[in-house]
């Protein structure tokens, strides 16, 4: 019997809306990832992006367990000598909590240009409303 590789062109894509408001960061990241890769369909083939469109509201309302919101910083570096930036997750999530959720998926999708093309469908909003209700988005509840 042989495999079935899904094509680009059947691909029928759906659009959800997320509340992660006090869910935890990390496992919210990787349930929304693995909706973006569509590892949630049956016909998941690894080389073709098979995800859905999410949208996330109430990223400011993200929780994170332990210590983690003072303890773990927020990376990023200029690319010039002594140029290491760090900021505390409880200031990150305090001032762009939409960049934090957008990095804790975009670092767990392949990286390369497939990873680029399934990060695209990711929408992340700080308050309650979303500017994608033309698109009928179908509410999602994340499993723990």
């Amino acid at each position: 019997m042989k495999s079935y590789l899904a094509k680009p062109q059947e691909i029928e894509r759906k659009w959800y809306v997320v509340d992660v408001e006090g869910l935890t960061l990390g496992r919210a990241a990787s349930q929304i990832a693995s909706i973006l890769r569509g590892k949630n369909k049956p016909i998941f083939t690894p080389n073709v992006d098979t995800g859905d469109y999410v949208i996330v509201v109430n990223s400011d309302k993200i929780v994170l367990t332990g210590k983690k919101l003072d303890q773990k910083m927020l990376r990023h570096h200029s690319l010039y000598p002594g140029g290491l930036k760090e900021i505390p997750y409880r200031a990150a999530i305090a001032t762009k909590s939409d960049f934090v959720f957008y990095e804790a998926v975009r670092r767990m999708l392949p990286s390369g240009v497939l990873g680029r093309k399934m990060l695209k469908k990711l929408k992340v909003y700080k308050g309650a409303e979303h500017d994608n209700a033309a698109q009928n988005p179908e509410v999602l509840e994340l499993r723990y």
